[in-house]
Parts: structure tokens; sequence; C-alpha cells
């Protein structure tokens, strides 16, 4: 059962559990990895305040917004109450996912972005041994197995009609969703042959995306230059029978 403090859709106890344990490390393992040289006055997290995915950044202003629990901003995902354009780094962790309207959320979070702002997201994967999981456990009030899981295509199709290139992406954890850590230890070889035999079978994706924003150019009348005056040269007379001809103050009269 999911405690009234928690972020809907997302419950922070089972990230204690065996299972949780092992995605947070493998979550918390892109997201330093991402942030961390990534440069501005402004960072955001949206969601999930137990979980400090900032922790690595080093931006000055770090804070951590949400519905409910130990944040620093409550907000409504879908009505960011942030300026426009006044925001250097968005991290979404399973915060679309966890949304009613995910496409609406991600459309404040370009809104509130920097043009070469940064947002990096984690989501599940549907086609996955934890998409498999999900048809199994959904309707049981479970997190996350009830929650939504996005296709990591239709995410990046969202990310381009709103001006996002992908700069970075991943997947991780291969193994099935074990709950008990021994099972999940049994599996870790699929861990490593995941990246290299089945890229595309990670429970867990990763997107980095940076906010672009073509430049404009200034257009201005098309000026229609004065035309010179070419300078009149002066006449040259023509040599007659040999003779130089008299300058014009030398001519003498009979």
């Amino acid at each position: 059962m999911r405690s009234d403090d928690t972020e809907p859709g997302i419950d922070r106890a089972w990230y204690e559990t065996d299972l949780g344990t092992y995605l947070l490390r493998r979550e918390r393992a892109f997201f330093d990895a991402e942030v961390a040289d990534l440069f501005g006055f402004h960072a955001l997290q949206l969601g999930l305040p137990e979980c400090n995915f900032l922790e690595a950044n080093r931006m000055p202003c770090r804070a951590v917004a949400g519905a409910h629990g130990d944040v620093d901003t409550a907000v409504d995902f879908c009505e960011l109450p942030f300026a426009t354009q006044s925001v250097d780094l968005v991290v979404l962790p399973h915060t679309l996912e966890s949304s009613p309207n995910p496409h609406q959320v991600l459309r404040e979070v370009q809104r509130v972005l920097m043009p070469e702002g940064h947002v990096v997201v984690s989501g599940f994967n549907p086609w996955s041994l934890w998409g498999a999981a999900r048809l199994l456990r959904r309707g049981h009030g479970e997190f996350p197995w009830d929650n939504q899981f996005i296709p990591l295509l239709r995410l990046k199709d969202w990310m381009a009609l709103l001006g996002f290139e992908v700069a970075a992406g991943r997947m991780a954890a291969y193994a099935p969703p074990c709950r008990a850590e021994k099972w999940l230890h049994r599996w870790r070889f699929m861990e490593f042959a995941g990246d290299r035999w089945w890229p595309f079978a990670g429970g867990l994706y990763f997107l980095h995306g940076i906010k672009r924003v073509r430049g404009t150019r200034l257009i201005t009348p098309r000026w229609s230059k004065a035309a010179t005056r070419r300078k009149a040269l002066a006449a040259v007379p023509n040599r007659i029978a040999g003779r130089s001809p008299r300058a014009r103050g030398d001519e003498t009269c009979d």
C-alpha cells in the first residue's frame, strides 16, 4: 500500500526492497555520470525526493519539486510554477510514467528550460522482461507494475516534436525482476551480456536530451547602393604629322 505522502504512482518504500535497491544503483550511476559535467545556475529534480539524483551536479541552485513529501517546492507537474527559460537542467526519475498526462509534463519541462538546457529521463522499458512481468502483476496496486510503461520510441518522438535533441541514452537492468537478492545475483551474467547481445531489452532506459532553439536572423531591407559616378577621363589629343600637341596655353596668334 502507498502512503499518502508519496508521489502519485511512485512507492518510495519499494526502493528499499532488494529489487528496488538493484534498480536504484543503476539509476544513480547513470544520473551521476550525466549531470556531473553539466554547468549552469539552476537544476531541478521532479519527483522522488528521497533519491537525490542531483548530488553529483555542481550548479549553485539545486532543488527537488514534487506533489508531496520532503520537497523544496510543492508543484503540479503539468503546471510548473517556474518562469519560462529559467532552468538549466531537469531530471525526471520515472516522473513521466507516473503522471496521467506525461506529454504535458514534458511540454512544461521544455517551457522552463533555457535554450541548450538539459533534461535527463529514466523509465521502464515495456519491451523487456520487466514489461512482461508488468502484464502479470498489474492491477494489484503495486509500484511499478501499475504505472504506464512508455515505449522508448514514443518518448523519442515526443522529445523530437518539442525540439529536444537526444545527446545520450542507454539501457540497464537486464536481469529478470526477481524479488530476492539471491536470484538477482544468479542472473547477474545477463548484465554483462545485455549491452552486447540484447541492448534493446533492458528493463530500464535513460535518455539525455538537449533543448535546441533555432537561431533567428535579422532581416533588413535590401538597401540599394547608390551607383558611384565614374570619373571622366581627360581626352588625350592625338599626334598629328609627327608633331607633339601644344598645350592650350602655348598657342600664339600670328
